[in-house]
Formats: structure tokens, C-alpha cells, sequence
């Protein structure tokens, strides 16, 4: 079975995004983008909401031709737009960039491609993101938090009907004050 990793960068207060969609508070650093983009070339398929896939896709398609790219970020968007996508979505009509678009049920799509043969799968966006967990589909959490408040916006967890139990397997420390927990589901 394939392993599901919900991770995304997070404020200290716990939301993935400020009011109006607004990701630009994170603390970056050479090391983190590096790991995250590490990440990116290990994914067998990754699962993205529409307002994330909307937030990635106006950027990384090209983010290697623009003025000033560093390396890790030529890097990145080759291995973003070679990684296959499954992008969800109820209002998109066409995606690209090695994707597809997922129109039905998520969790039922979840499920069946949990059951396929292929590499750990990724998921991003908040709402995508929720609707697995209350499924109990996700296996990893990887919690990249940054040390800023915001307030509001959209939270990394959502409201469960149950409990779930959590066994921490990494911590690692960024330049900045940025904290990596990671922790898989106890099943």
C-alpha cells in the first residue's frame, strides 16, 4: 500500500496560509528549500487542493527562467513539473504540468490510489488535506513550522469525530527558527 504524507509549511499557530491565501510569511533558507526539494524528487504522485495548485502552478512551470534562480530553484521546478500530479477539484476545468484533474469523491480517489503500485504519495492543501485525515488515509505528517503568528487563514488540522494517535519519528531544526516534526499514524 502506498504511504500518504500530508506536509506543508505551518505558522506557530497552526495555519498553512494567512487571510486571503496569503503564503508569504514563511522564513526561508537555503536548507529548507533543499528539503523540501529533496522531498519533491521522492514523491511517486502528489495529491494537490485547487487553491494550492493554483498557488504552484502559476509559479514553479517557469521559476527556472526567471531573473536571479539559484540552482536549488532550477532544481525544484524540474523536478515539480516531472513529478506526476493529481490535482482536486470540483471548479478547475483543465490542469497541466504532468497532472490530471480529479473531478469525483477524494476520499474514494485517495483510497484507490493508496491500493496502486508506485512511490509515497504527497498531499497538499488544507481542504484536500482535511478530507483524508477525517478518512484516516494519511500516514505522515510532516509539520514544517515557522515562528510567526498570523492570526487566521486556513489551519493544518481540521476537526476530527476521532482521535488519532501519532508516534514521532524525526525533529530537525532550520536556519530561522524553523522546526521539522514529523510523525506517522499509529495504526
Amino acid at each position: 500500500m502506498r504511504r500518504l504524507t500530508y506536509g506543508m509549511n505551518v505558522s506557530l499557530d497552526g495555519y498553512v496560509a494567512a487571510p486571503g491565501d496569503d503564503l508569504g510569511w514563511g522564513v526561508q533558507s537555503d536548507e529548507l528549500f533543499q528539503w523540501w526539494s529533496d522531498r519533491v524528487g521522492e514523491t511517486g504522485l502528489a495529491l494537490y487542493g485547487r487553491r494550492l495548485w493554483e498557488a504552484m502552478s502559476s509559479h514553479w512551470p517557469t521559476a527556472d527562467q526567471q531573473p536571479g534562480v539559484t540552482p536549488a530553484q532550477i532544481e525544484f521546478a524540474r523536478r515539480w513539473r516531472d513529478m506526476p500530479k493529481a490535482v482536486f477539484s470540483s471548479t478547475a476545468s483543465a490542469v497541466a504540468w504532468n497532472a490530471r484533474l480529479v473531478s469525483g469523491d477524494a476520499v474514494t480517489e485517495i483510497t484507490r490510489l493508496k491500493t496502486e503500485e508506485g512511490g509515497p504519495m504527497d498531499i497538499g492543501g488544507a481542504t484536500l488535506a482535511a478530507a483524508a485525515m477525517r478518512a484516516g488515509l494519511i500516514d505522515e505528517y510532516a509539520i514544517v513550522t515557522h515562528p510567526v503568528l498570523v492570526g487566521a487563514g486556513a489551519p493544518f488540522f481540521t476537526a476530527l469525530d476521532n482521535w488519532v494517535n501519532l508516534d514521532l519519528v524525526e525533529t530537525r531544526t532550520f536556519p530561522g527558527g524553523v522546526l521539522l516534526t514529523r510523525y506517522e499514524t499509529r495504526r
